[in-house]
């Protein structure tokens, strides 16, 4: 497979390692009912503010392999947008590239390094925390798309390409623009592992279309009509039969599409529209918006979205705020569209959506409102970095949960909650040593983590009732310990073991120090780690 070389792929190809941990520091709740709160909603829904890579990797010991969709928009590098990327990585070369911010020097090479250094981390992160049968999808346009490709194959597998939509984003290219106008970007998706079958809700331009009604309306929508018969005949003698109405024989030119058996039940239930002009029949077939539970239809995604356009997006951001606050925001719709994809025909209405590039909150806002159409339970994780990651990110989401606009212009609020953080404090200090300040309880879970890749709480297995607080859980088999005392040195000893009452086939346990004799550990099968230099880090 071809992969993309450039000046400082070396230095960040395996940087996401060292990026170092940091706990994720609650600030506030909010809820559409009581507002803001010191408490914690524990709702799901997450907003957080700071460096996307630093926040991904925070992320990493609760949601490992459990997002089910990923949105993100990230710089595109046209050469006319200022931003900064410095992961303190030591080369000096890509120190000078990532320290300066990106200017209008036009099309050169170290803007293009620069880019790829600054996203092939956070692309591997963000493989790490998508589930198995998941789905990513990221926008770009003409100044990298080519870059990202590659980029995409190399780190979640040219196999895992699903396709390059192609979105017609403006009405027309501009009076002021020379040459060909552009209208369109690139939304790549790529999924983690196989993809039997994607579908999608309809978008709201093709739901428009679903005008006709009829005594099922209020239980399946409007409909449209399509033809009954089909212009190609692939020998099933089975579709060739009449259809009686009003006491004539009515035949398709070459065959009908559904067996007979279902076309009398369309007849009967008055799903067939039946019209004779000039002496010849039509019959078409009711299409309702919804099926017979009252779920809207879906439909096979195409490679093309004809709108909804950035002026949308901008158009809303004013309906929410009264003013423009946010450049180019991508439209809701767009995103609502792309987050109701269901894949290999796993009719899931719940599951994780994040988006690392929050921007003014747009994913949020497509998954409240998908949510609020179908009565789902998706719950959304924001990143942002910038500074008004509080004042227009968690901002927009409040107003939308809340409702927005005055008079006829007003939009109900769709409910629901979510929790505001920060990053906090690293888990391991300059010295890589435990940095004891963040408290006991997030000790545990980042050791639980590297040693399941779960989260603490997920443990499984039958545990002793009257067992030490020092039990982290088990394991496929392994139950971990954690003796490890803020105030005082630990020792695994025979006391300590009496101490550990769950039983399992195998034991890690992690103390200060071990006196046990190495043959004594072999026999009971356990195994020793020392606080906290054994601890990996991921």
């Amino acid at each position: 497979m071809p992969t993309l070389h450039w000046i400082g792929k070396d230095k960040v190809i395996n940087h996401h390692r060292e990026v170092p941990f940091k706990v994720l520091e609650h600030g506030y709740g909010f809820s559409a009912e009581q507002g803001r709160t010191k408490e914690a909603t524990r709702s799901g829904n997450m907003v957080v503010h700071g460096d996307n890579l630093e926040a991904l990797k925070a992320l990493l010991p609760r949601y490992e392999g459990r997002v089910k969709c990923i949105y993100i928009d990230p710089p595109y590098n046209t050469g006319n947008e200022g931003w900064v990327y410095n992961d303190n990585v030591n080369d000096p070369k890509i120190r000078r590239w990532l320290n300066q911010v990106v200017g209008k020097e036009g099309e050169d090479l170290s803007r293009h390094d620069k880019w790829l250094c600054m996203m092939y981390p956070r692309l591997v992160l963000l493989h790490k925390l998508l589930r198995e049968g998941g789905i990513i999808f990221v926008s770009i346009d003409d100044s990298e798309v080519f870059n990202l490709k590659f980029l995409m194959d190399e780190v979640f597998g040219s196999s895992s390409f699903q396709h390059q939509i192609i979105w017609k984003n403006k009405y027309g290219p501009g009076a002021l623009t020379k040459g060909i106008g552009s209208v369109h970007e690139y939304i790549l998706c790529y999924s983690k592992g196989p993809l039997s079958s994607i579908q999608a809700n309809l978008s709201e331009e093709e739901i428009a279309k679903y005008t006709g009604r009829d005594d099922n309306y209020n239980t399946r929508g409007g409909y449209i009509t399509q033809p009954l018969a089909t212009t190609s005949k692939d020998d099933r003698p089975n579709l060739v039969y009449p259809l009686v109405h009003e006491g004539e024989e009515i035949w398709p030119d070459k065959q009908w599409i559904w067996s007979r058996e279902r076309v009398m039940e369309a007849y009967t239930n008055g799903w067939l529209q039946l019209r004779k002009t000039k002496g010849k029949w039509s019959v078409r077939f009711k299409q309702y918006l919804k099926d017979e539970q009252g779920q809207l239809r879906r439909a096979k995604p195409i490679s093309i979205l004809n709108g909804p356009f950035n002026q949308d997006g901008t158009a809303e951001q004013v309906a929410i705020f009264g003013k423009k606050t946010f450049d180019n925001p991508k439209p809701s719709e767009l995103v609502k569209y792309l987050c109701s994809f269901i894949l290999n025909d796993k009719d899931d209405r719940d599951g994780i959506y994040l988006d690392s590039f929050a921007g003014s909150g747009t994913t949020a806002h497509a998954v409240l409102n998908l949510n609020k159409q179908d009565g789902g339970n998706r719950k959304f994780i924001l990143v942002e970095m910038e500074d008004y990651a509080e004042t227009i990110t968690a901002e927009r989401v409040k107003r939308v949960m809340q409702g927005f606009g005055t008079g006829s212009k007003s939009v109900e609020g769709t409910g629901g909650a979510f929790d505001f953080y920060t990053l906090g404090p690293r888990l391991f200090d300059e010295q890589h040593n435990l940095n004891e300040a963040v408290g006991v309880e997030r000790i545990r879970e980042y050791v639980w983590y590297t040693e399941t890749r779960s989260e603490l709480g997920d443990n499984t297995g039958h545990l002793a009732p009257d067992d030490t607080s020092y039990l982290l859980g088990t394991h496929d088999g392994t139950a971990y310990y954690f003796v490890y005392e803020p105030d005082r040195r630990t020792v695994l000893d025979h006391d300590t073991l009496a101490l550990l009452r769950t039983k399992a086939e195998h034991y890690v346990i992690y103390a200060d120090n071990c006196i046990l004799p190495r043959s004594f550990l072999e026999a009971h099968h356990i195994t020793f780690k020392k606080i906290p230099r054994d601890i990996s880090r991921f």
